[in-house]
């Protein structure tokens, strides 16, 4: 019999097993005394002591450790910690952490190499709501639902194990721990099998910007490992400049991607991290990926609000250099705006020009680029005309734009049924990598909150800081008013935010659901095949002076242009002539919606809301700007 396929990756910190011996590791600079405790099944604790080098290592090798057992660190003869690299946990983040073998997993799919990054179709999920069960397991079993639909690629929140069993997950402090809440190691390596079976790629949400408030035990025994003197947003910056830090994280990716076969990693909010160094985190660890990686499809995305591109700059080739995508906000806030017209927060920057906003940033990927936020007070971004449109992850919906919402509302509830449609035809058939959240593909309207599973000072800190972010918001001024918003930590918010998987089967909503696979069939069959070697400069566009609509084309693959023609207004438009006589005639329908839209070649007039797309195998960009 051929002997399993195993995989495991050797991390600096934390356990690493070598026949029946371990070698426990732990970067303590700050202590005077390490010792190793540990719980073998029904026996008292033990403790053996470290040793520690120069460097601030404190390292031992024992075979009285077995597996399965509890172990962690007693610093200075006091408290006892979990290893802040556990790969399990016994119970929550405040116990002993699990000495487990990573090689135990005999995988199915070891050959799996993944798939392009054009093909790529992400569907972004949060374990504990995506099901009833809130398990890897569960997830599973809607494995052949997202494949049938035409998704390539789901997106895991993340699910490093944070304080509770309720959360987003981006109150992580065991970063290499999968929350044993949703089924653990062996959970999460039986979902990604599942996935790479069926010819999905799992996508991991990781965040490297800082720790959740409860369970983060690293400064008891390395302050520095934290700045305290820069902040962020959740506290001291992580101090990147110390070595052991750095690899902590970069391990942390490479961990993903080798032992759990991960294809790729979303990157939270980079720029709230403060390196320090002349080498930013994201461009040495991308760059390490890569090199570790040459032989699998394995891709980085991010999210940042400074609209750089240094990290998603292509080679001579049109490939990735570092990160293969970024999430561009901008394109969701102009599809938020024309759908609802609102304009408060970050929206009030894109609601009078609403319209060609969303046109330049389909055809030249960022709005802001170099231009003034009168929001932010300041110029924001970089040219990005150059990039080739898969350089972008564009989406509707996500975890951030409905859950930081006063009530999680999604777009389904908040704009008219015909426009949303409309947006999700461009979402879907754009040259960009889209993006859907949970249940977007059949129109679910149950909201999607902010919770957490805090308790005490820390759960009552989290509730009002909550409630009073929404004070600057017209709605919210009111005390009485903030009092309506979901309490994060009560288990009602959390049951409230769970996909009902019964609206697929009420006509209106499996109507939705068909459209999109629809959509997402033709986009494999027609846009997919055009996305390699697309020329710099791709895109261009032209917006109506006096109503919602716009026309945009890309030149694709050979010369392929794709072509937009989208009214999102109540009122019929017509198309002006040059770009009529241009392009309508020419090439063949992709799409049209409603089907009524297509009259447009004849009448030269889109009624509204509609969106028409077409394909000419020729270059012809002819009345619109570039």
């Amino acid at each position: 019999m051929a002997e399993p396929n195993r995989f495991s990756f050797k991390t600096s910190w934390g356990a690493s097993r070598d026949g029946d011996a371990t070698t426990f590791r732990l970067w303590a600079p700050s202590a005077t005394q390490i010792e190793l405790a540990f719980e073998p099944a029904g026996e008292e604790r033990r403790f053996r002591e470290m040793q520690r080098g120069d460097d601030g290592w404190w390292q031992v090798t024992t075979a009285e450790v077995p597996l399965g057992a509890g172990y962690g660190f007693r610093v200075d003869g006091g408290m006892v910690v979990p290893d802040p690299a556990a790969r399990a946990q016994v119970g929550d983040v405040h116990g002993l952490s699990r000495l487990i073998d990573p090689q135990a997993f005999a995988w199915r799919t070891a050959g799996w190499t993944g798939r392009r990054w054009e093909e790529a179709v992400f569907y972004e999920l949060h374990t504990g709501t995506f099901t009833p069960d809130g398990t890897f397991d569960a997830i599973v079993e809607k494995l052949d639902y997202l494949k049938e639909t035409g998704i390539t690629a789901i997106e895991l929140l993340p699910v490093a194990q944070f304080a509770g069993r309720r959360g987003w997950g981006y109150d992580g402090v065991l970063l290499y721990c999968p929350h044993e809440v949703y089924g653990g190691a062996e959970g999460l390596k039986r979902l990604v099998d599942a996935a790479h079976e069926r010819g999905l790629m799992v996508f991991l949400d990781v965040v490297y910007n800082h720790f959740g408030p409860d369970g983060n035990y690293i400064g008891a025994y390395a302050s520095g490992f934290f700045h305290e003197e820069i902040h962020t947003p959740w506290g001291a910056a992580i101090a990147y400049d110390e070595t052991p830090v750095r690899e902590f994280m970069i391990e942390n990716a490479l961990f993903w991607l080798e032992e759990y076969r991960i294809d790729g990693l979303r990157l939270d909010a980079i720029d709230s991290i403060k390196d320090t160094t002349d080498t930013p985190l994201v461009k040495e660890l991308a760059a390490r990926v890569r090199k570790t990686f040459p032989d699998r499809h394995v891709h980085i995305t991010t999210e940042d609000d400074r609209n750089i591109v240094w990290h998603i700059e292509r080679d001579g080739k049109g490939e990735p250099e570092l990160v293969s995508g970024e999430w561009n906000d901008d394109f969701h806030h102009c599809a938020h705006v024309l759908a609802t017209h609102e304009e408060e927060g970050y929206y009030a920057d894109y609601s009078r020009r609403s319209v060609e906003q969303m046109a330049k940033a389909l055809a030249t990927g960022f709005v802001f680029q170099g231009q003034h936020s009168e929001h932010r007070g300041r110029d924001v971004g970089t040219a990005s005309a150059h990039l080739p449109p898969t350089a972008f992850v564009n989406f509707l919906q996500n975890h951030d734009q409905i859950g930081n919402r006063a009530f999680g509302d999604r777009l389904t509830d908040l704009a008219s049924r015909r426009v949303v449609e409309c947006l999700q035809a461009i979402l879907l058939l754009s040259p960009q990598i889209p993006l859907m959240f949970m249940g977007e593909e059949f129109g679910d309207t149950h909201p999607f909150c902010f919770f957490t599973d805090f308790h005490g000072e820390l759960g009552e800190a989290v509730r009002e800081g909550r409630r009073s972010e929404f004070k600057k918001f017209a709605a919210f001024r009111d005390e009485d008013a903030r009092r309506l918003i979901p309490d994060p930590n009560a288990a009602s918010t959390f049951e409230a935010s769970k996909l009902d998987w019964s609206m697929i089967q009420r006509p209106t909503y499996r109507r939705r659901l068909e459209m999109v696979k629809r959509l997402l069939e033709k986009r494999q069959k027609q846009i997919v095949p055009l996305l390699k070697n697309i020329p710099a400069c791709c895109g261009a566009w032209q917006a109506s002076d006096d109503t919602r609509a716009f026309v945009v084309a890309w030149t694709l693959k050979d010369g392929a242009v794709l072509s937009l023609y989208a009214n999102l207004d109540d009122e019929p438009w017509a198309v002006p002539q040059g770009v009529a006589k241009g392009d309508l005639s020419r090439g063949s329908l992709v799409h049209s919606h409603p089907k009524e839209a297509a009259d447009v070649l004849e009448t030269g007039i889109l009624p509204g809301p509609s969106v028409i797309f077409r394909l000419d195998g020729q270059q012809l960009l002819a009345g619109l700007a570039s």
